[in-house]
C-alpha cells in the first residue's frame, strides 16, 4: 500500500509504477487502464470497439463505431453499455452495409500500453519531475553484441538523466578507461557517448573489447551494459585450383562452398562464373551451411559451371569462388529434351534408381539445440534416384500450424520464436518410389534470462518502507546478483534498513540517507540481464503536472476518464468536484481510481461541466480545474457497399456522414487499408468516390474514414474486379509417345470471373518458325490434356486461358519434343488447274503444313491428262505449289492428281480433279434480234455464241439513241451468262437504237454484233417536217396554196348560187389486201421495205404516215372503188357524202379534215 499510494501521489509524472500493474492487469482482462485518454479494456469487454471514445491522438487506423440510433440519453444505463448496437449490420443486400467488426476476447498489450499510454515509458519506471533532485538514468546505450564497420569511426552511446546532471565514465574489459591518454578517443558533452577517430590513422581492431558506461552524480552510480565491440571483417576467398567434378549419371553430389569466416556471417549464393543464378528446385538445391546439394546428376548439369559467392552486409561487397567444372560420365550422351520429363526418364538415360539416403545430416539421428525466442530451422537433404520427397513429423504430436513453415523445397522446416513446448524429437521422411528412410533430430530448447519482474525505481517519504524485487527465469536457472551504486552489495557499507532475501531487497524506515542505485544482475551461460532501480527519499508538498485549466472534449455515450497528474511525497490524497458542488465525486457513474483519475462511464449530456481535482497530504494542497465539453458522434449514414464491376467499367462509392457541426469534418479513403493515392481516374467528392476505367490494380477495399479531432467512423466496402486471367505457367511434357504427349499446366488467376476454356497452341520450327497455330481446345475445369501430334514435328506448346472479360497472354513455352516420321497420309488440298494464257494451264494446291507433312524433303508428284483421250499420264516432281503446263489448247478438259511425297514414302493414291487450259476471246453472240411490239418498247433476244472458248462469264450490251443527226448517250448493260432476253424502255416514240451486243469471258470482251431498232411509222414525216419546215420555200409555197383554195371557195359559192345538184354515192371502206404487212397479232415485222412509204400515202403536218385522203381520189366517194364525175368534169356528190361520214364516224377518226373539205363543209 505504501508503494501504491507513492505512486498514486506521483501524478501523470510520477505514478508509472502503479500504472504498470494497472496495465498488466488491464491487458490481462482484469481491470481498466488508469489511461487518460479512453479506458479501452472496458470498451473491448463490452464487444464493440467506439472509436468516438478516443479524444485527440487516438491512432487513425483504429476502426469506429457508433451507437444505435434507438439508444436514447434518457434510456441509457450502465446496465445497458455492454449490449449497445456498433451500427447496422452489413451485408450485400437492400439496406445492408457490409461486415460489422466485433471483438472478442481481451484486447492486444498494445491496446493500453502503446496507444493509449498507459505507462510513460516502456521500462514502466518511476518519473519524477526533472526539477527534483534524482540518482541518474540511463536513457540511451549501444546493444550488447557491437559490430562497426572499420571504414567508419567507432561509435559507443550512452546517455543518461539525473539532477545534477551526471557525469561518465568507461571501463573496458573490466577495467578503468582512460580516455584523456588516448587521442584519438573523445566523450560527447552533456553525454557519455565515446567517439573513436581513425581519420588520423589507427587500427580499428585495437579497439575491440568489451566497453561498460558508468553515470553518477552525488545520489548514485547507474551502469550499462557490457557492450561487446567487435570490427566487421570480409577477408578474401584463399586462391585454390579446383579440378574437373568427375561424377557419373545420377549419383549424388555435393559442392563445397566453405566461405571466409566474416563478422557477420556472409550471405551464401550460388551463381556462375557469368554471373547467371543457378536454377534451383528439389532435385538441386543449396543447404543451410552454403553447400550446393545434388540428389542425383543429370547430363544437363554439365551444362553450366558453379560459383560460390558470399555477400558481405557491411562492406557490401560480394566474393566469388573459383568455379566447379563437372564432367558427367553417362551410358546416353545424347542430351536430349525429349527424355527430360519422360515418366521413367531416368530408365530411359540407362541410370539405376536407388532408394534414399541422407546427404545431410548424415545417419539417422542427430540433435539440436535453440534459444528460446529464437528461429529453429530443421534441415533434411537426401539423395535417391528418383528424386526424393521430403515430409516432416513431429513424434507424439502435431508440427506448430501457426508458427512452422516449409523452405528450400520442403527440405527445411523454420519454427519461429520458439519457446519450451516446441522441445522434442522431430523428424523427416525422404522417399521415392523405390522405398523411404527417416532421420530423427532431438530438439532441445535452453533460454537465456529473461525477465519476470524487473526491479523499478522505488520513491519513498522519510519514514516509509518499500521494496525492490529482481525476479528471472531462463535455462538453466539463472543467478541474482545485487550491486549498489556499482559496487558488489557485499562490499558496500552497511545500512540497518536495508535487507536482501535472494531477488528482494527489503527497506524498512528509510531516510535521505537511503538514496542510491541499485543494479540487479542475472545471468547463465547463454546470456544475462542487467537492471538499474533506483531509491529516492523525498519529501514534497502536492504539485499539479498539468497545464491548468484544460479543455476535454469528449464524444457522447462514451466512457472516458479525466487524470490529474500529480506529484507530492509523501502521498497525496486527491478528490474531485463538479461545478464547484461541496460533494466529493464517486460512485454512480463516477469511478475514482486510486492513482486519482475519475472515470465517467457513460457520458451524457449532463456531464458537461467543469470538474477540479484538489491534492492533499501534509505538506499541503493543490488543485487544478477541466472543462468537458459532451460532443454528438461522427456517424456514416450511407455506407459503400460491395461492388462486382468490368474492367473498364465506373464505379462510385458512396459515403454520406452526419458529425457534430462545431467539430471540423475530414473524409478521407483507405484502400487495403493504406491511405489512398486519388490518381487522375479518380474523382473524390464529399460524399462519394469515382473510379473511372476500373483496372485490377483497383480491386480491394476501400475503407471511409470520416473524422473529426475526437472521433472517427469508418465503413469498408470491398471491390471485386472482373479481368482477364492470368497466363497459366509450368507447362510440363509427360507421358511421351510416338503420336501424344501428355500437357500438364498450372492454371493462373481467374481475377474473380472462372476460366471456360483453356486453348493450347503449337509452333514447330521446320516450315513456318516463330507462328503458333491452335492445337485444340479443353474446358476450364481441366488442367492436364493428351495431345495427338503428328509425325516429324518438333513441337513446342503454349496455353492461353480464356474467361468471360478475354483471354489471357500466352504461357511461357514448354520444351520441343520431336515426333518421328513417316510416309504422308494425305495429299495436298485445293487442286486447280486454270490457263493463265490462252494456251497453257496453271495447276495449283495449298500446299501440305508441317503436321500433315509427316516427314522431311516434302515434294509433290504432278500428273495430267486430256479428259476422255485415254492417252498416258503426264507427269512432274514439283517442291513448290504450282506447275505450269504449256503448249495446250484453248479451253479443253484436263485429268489432274497431285500426290504427297517425303523420304518416308509416297501418299495416298489421290483424286482426280478436272481442270481446263487458258480461255481466248468468245465468238459474237447469234441470231440477235430487235422486235418493237409498241411504240414504248423494244424487244432484244440472242443465243449463245457458237464458240465460247471458256467460261462465258457474262455479256455487255450497248445502245444509244438517235434522230436524224442527233445522237443520245450510250447506255451500257452488263448480263449474265445465263440472260438472253433484254427489253428497251423506249424514251420517246420517234427516236431509233442502234444495238451493239459481245459476250465475255475471263481473258474479256469477244466479237460485237450490231442491229438498229426499225424506223417508226411517222418517221418519214417527222424528218421531212424537221428539214423544210423552216425553209422559205416552203413557206412560199403554203401561201400559194392558202390562196388557191381562197379562189376555189369562191368558184363553190358561185355553183352553189346557180342552183347545181351533185349525185352522191356512198363511200365505201377499202379492204387490206393480202399484201398488208399487219400480222394476226396485231404487230408489225419491219424490213428494209418497211420504211417506204405506202403508194397513195402521204406525210400529215403532225409527222404520222396515214392512207392519202386526197379530195380527188374516188375512193371515198364512189362504189367498188370507182369514181364518179359530170360531164363538165366536176365531183358528183361529194358534199353530201362527206358529211354523212362525219356525222357517222364523228372524232373516232385521228386525220385532220383536209382543206377542200372545209370548203365543202361550209358550202
Amino acid at each position: 500500500m505504501r508503494r501504491q499510494a507513492a505512486s498514486g501521489a506521483a501524478g501523470d509524472a510520477g505514478r508509472a509504477a502503479a500504472r504498470v500493474a494497472d496495465s498488466a492487469d488491464c491487458t490481462r482482462g482484469r481491470s481498466p487502464c488508469p489511461c487518460r485518454l479512453i479506458d479501452f479494456c472496458a470498451v473491448w469487454d463490452a464487444g464493440v470497439f467506439l472509436a468516438s471514445a478516443a479524444r485527440q491522438g487516438a491512432p487513425s487506423g483504429v476502426t469506429g463505431r457508433r451507437l444505435n440510433e434507438a439508444e436514447t440519453l434518457n434510456s441509457v444505463r450502465e446496465d445497458q453499455f455492454q449490449r449497445l448496437e456498433a451500427a447496422r449490420p452489413r451485408g450485400l443486400g437492400h439496406g445492408a452495409r457490409g461486415p460489422v467488426l466485433r471483438m472478442a476476447g481481451p484486447p492486444p498489450p498494445w491496446a493500453c500500453t502503446a496507444i493509449l499510454l498507459c505507462a510513460l515509458s516502456l521500462s514502466g519506471a518511476i518519473e519524477i519531475p526533472m526539477d527534483l533532485s534524482q540518482p541518474p538514468t540511463i536513457t540511451k546505450q549501444s546493444v550488447k553484441d557491437h559490430i562497426v564497420d572499420p571504414r567508419d569511426n567507432i561509435l559507443i552511446e550512452c546517455e543518461a538523466k539525473g539532477n545534477p546532471a551526471p557525469s561518465f565514465h568507461w571501463t573496458r574489459n573490466s577495467k578503468f578507461f582512460n580516455i584523456a591518454k588516448d587521442p584519438r578517443v573523445s566523450m560527447r558533452r552533456r553525454s557519455g557517448t565515446l567517439v573513436i577517430d581513425f581519420r588520423s590513422g589507427g587500427r580499428p581492431e585495437e579497439y575491440e573489447g568489451e566497453y561498460q558506461c558508468f553515470a553518477r552524480n552525488k545520489f548514485g552510480t547507474a551502469l550499462s551494459n557490457r557492450i561487446r565491440l567487435q570490427v566487421s571483417k570480409s577477408p578474401l576467398w584463399p586462391k585454390e585450383n579446383l579440378d574437373p567434378v568427375v561424377v557419373q549419371e545420377g549419383a549424388p553430389l555435393t559442392l563445397q562452398c566453405n566461405p571466409p569466416p566474416g563478422l557477420p556471417s556472409p550471405v551464401i549464393f550460388w551463381m556462375s562464373s557469368s554471373m547467371e543464378p543457378i536454377t534451383q528446385d528439389k532435385r538441386v538445391s543449396q543447404g543451410h551451411n552454403g553447400d550446393l546439394y545434388f540428389s542425383n546428376v543429370m547430363l544437363q548439369d554439365m551444362q553450366t559451371d558453379y560459383s560460390c559467392n558470399a555477400r558481405f552486409h557491411f562492406t557490401h561487397t560480394i566474393q566469388q569462388k573459383n568455379p566447379f567444372n563437372l564432367k558427367v560420365l553417362t551410358n546416353h550422351p545424347y542430351n536430349d529434351s525429349s527424355l527430360r520429363n519422360h515418366p521413367d526418364m531416368y530408365s530411359a538415360r540407362g541410370v539405376a534408381e536407388r532408394t534414399p539416403s541422407f546427404m545431410y545430416p548424415q545417419g539417422t539421428a542427430s540433435s539440436q539445440m535453440v534459444l528460446r525466442g529464437m528461429d529453429l530451422l530443421l534441415e533434411c537433404i537426401a539423395s535417391g534416384v528418383p528424386t526424393p520427397d521430403i515430409a516432416w513429423y513431429k513424434k507424439g504430436g502435431d508440427l506448430p500450424s501457426d508458427k512452422a513453415k516449409f523452405e528450400n523445397f520442403n527440405k527445411a522446416l523454420r519454427i519461429t520464436n520458439v519457446s519450451e513446448e516446441d522441445s522434442g524429437e522431430y523428424f523427416c521422411l525422404a522417399s521415392n518410389k523405390m522405398g523411404s528412410i527417416r532421420h530423427t533430430i532431438s530438439v532441445r530448447v535452453k533460454a537465456a534470462p529473461y525477465w519476470l519482474d524487473e526491479p523499478k525505481n522505488l520513491i519513498l517519504a522519510p519514514g516509509e518502507d518499500g521494496r525492490l524485487v529482481c525476479r528471472a527465469n531462463g535455462n538453466p536457472k539463472p543467478t541474482v546478483q545485487w550491486m549498489v551504486n556499482g559496487e558488489p552489495l557485499q562490499s558496500a557499507p552497511p545500512n540497518p534498513n536495508r535487507e536482501v532475501a535472494g531477488d528482494t531487497i527489503i527497506f524498512r524506515d528509510t531516510q535521505i540517507s537511503s538514496r542510491a542505485v541499485y543494479q540487479c544482475n542475472t545471468s547463465n551461460e547463454h546470456g544475462y540481464l542487467l537492471a538499474n532501480a533506483f531509491v529516492s527519499v523525498l519529501d514534497v508538498p502536492p504539485r499539479m503536472l498539468s497545464p491548468r485549466n484544460q479543455l476535454i472534449r469528449v464524444i457522447l455515450y462514451n466512457r472516458t476518464r479525466l487524470d490529474c497528474p500529480f506529484f507530492g511525497s509523501p502521498i497525496p490524497t486527491l478528490r474531485w468536484f463538479k461545478n464547484g458542488q461541496g460533494s466529493n465525486l464517486d460512485g454512480g457513474n463516477y469511478h475514482v481510481y486510486e492513482n486519482g483519475s475519475l472515470e465517467i462511464k457513460m457520458i451524457r449530456k449532463e456531464d458537461q461541466g467543469i470538474y477540479t481535482c484538489v491534492a492533499t497530504n501534509i505538506l499541503g494542497k493543490a488543485e487544478n480545474q477541466v472543462r468537458l465539453e459532451v460532443k454528438d458522434p461522427t456517424r456514416i449514414y450511407r455506407m459503400p457497399e460491395d461492388q462486382v464491376a468490368k474492367r473498364g467499367t465506373t464505379v462510385q462509392l458512396e459515403c454520406r456522414v452526419k458529425h457534430d457541426p462545431s467539430l471540423k469534418l475530414s473524409v478521407s479513403w483507405l484502400k487495403d487499408d493504406e491511405p489512398l493515392y486519388i490518381s487522375n481516374r479518380m474523382k473524390k467528392e464529399e460524399d462519394s468516390l469515382t473510379i473511372f476505367g476500373v483496372a485490377e490494380r483497383d480491386q480491394g477495399s476501400y475503407t471511409c474514414v470520416a473524422s473529426t479531432e475526437l472521433d472517427q467512423d469508418l465503413a469498408k466496402a470491398h471491390l471485386t474486379v472482373l479481368g482477364r486471367p492470368d497466363r497459366p505457367r509450368d507447362l510440363e511434357l509427360t507421358d511421351l509417345a510416338e503420336r501424344s504427349v501428355r500437357l500438364t499446366w498450372i492454371p493462373g488467376d481467374d481475377n474473380n470471373s472462372p476460366i471456360t476454356d483453356y486453348v493450347v497452341q503449337f509452333e514447330e520450327d521446320q516450315f513456318q518458325p516463330g507462328v503458333w497455330h491452335d492445337h485444340s481446345k479443353f474446358p476450364g475445369s481441366v488442367n492436364s490434356a493428351v495431345l495427338r501430334l503428328s509425325p516429324y514435328v518438333n513441337y513446342q506448346f503454349r496455353v492461353i486461358a480464356i474467361n468471360e472479360v478475354g483471354s489471357s497472354h500466352p504461357s511461357l513455352p514448354s520444351e520441343r519434343y520431336r515426333t518421328s516420321g513417316a510416309p504422308p497420309e494425305s495429299n495436298p488440298s485445293d487442286v486447280k488447274g486454270e490457263g493463265s494464257r490462252k494456251n497453257n494451264m496453271e495447276i495449283t494446291w495449298t500446299p501440305m503444313n508441317a503436321t500433315s507433312a509427316f516427314g522431311p524433303n516434302l515434294r509433290y508428284i504432278v500428273k495430267w491428262r486430256r479428259r476422255e483421250t485415254r492417252e498416258a499420264w503426264n507427269n512432274v516432281t514439283v517442291w513448290g505449289s504450282r506447275y505450269v503446263v504449256g503448249q495446250t489448247p484453248v479451253y479443253v478438259p484436263y485429268e489432274i492428281r497431285v500426290q504427297a511425297e517425303n523420304d518416308f514414302g509416297k501418299g495416298p493414291e489421290p483424286d482426280t480433279v478436272i481442270g481446263y487450259s487458258g480461255e481466248d476471246l468468245p465468238s459474237a453472240p447469234r441470231r440477235f434480234r430487235v422486235r418493237q411490239p409498241n411504240l414504248e418498247t423494244i424487244n432484244l433476244e440472242w443465243d449463245h455464241p457458237e464458240h465460247p472458248n471458256g467460261i462465258l462469264i457474262g455479256y455487255t450490251l450497248k445502245y444509244v439513241a438517235f434522230n436524224g443527226t442527233k445522237v443520245g448517250k450510250q447506255i451500257v448493260e452488263n448480263f449474265s451468262p445465263n440472260q438472253t432476253k433484254f427489253t428497251v424502255q423506249r424514251a420517246d416514240p420517234v427516236s431509233r437504237y442502234r444495238f451493239s451486243l459481245s459476250a465475255r469471258t475471263q481473258v474479256g470482251s469477244g466479237e460485237a454484233v450490231t442491229e438498229e431498232s426499225p424506223a417508226p411509222p411517222n418517221e418519214a414525216y417527222t424528218n421531212n417536217q424537221a428539214d423544210i419546215a423552216t425553209q422559205g420555200w416552203f413557206i412560199g409555197l403554203m401561201c400559194a396554196v392558202a390562196l388557191l383554195v381562197l379562189i376555189l371557195l369562191i368558184v363553190c359559192f358561185i355553183k352553189r348560187s346557180r342552183g347545181g345538184k351533185y349525185p352522191v354515192r356512198e363511200k365505201k371502206d377499202v379492204p387490206l389486201g393480202p399484201e398488208d404487212p399487219k400480222e394476226e397479232d396485231g404487230s408489225f415485222d419491219y424490213s428494209d421495205e418497211d420504211n417506204k412509204p405506202l403508194q397513195g400515202s402521204q406525210t400529215s403536218l403532225d409527222g404520222t404516215i396515214k392512207q392519202q385522203e386526197s379530195d380527188d381520189s374516188l375512193v371515198d366517194y364512189g362504189e367498188g372503188g370507182e369514181g364518179q364525175f359530170n360531164e363538165d368534169g366536176s365531183f358528183i356528190g361529194q358534199y353530201t357524202v362527206k358529211k354523212d361520214k362525219e356525222e357517222t364516224e364523228g372524232n373516232e377518226s385521228s386525220e385532220a379534215t383536209s382543206p377542200v373539205n372545209a370548203i365543202y363543209s361550209l358550202a
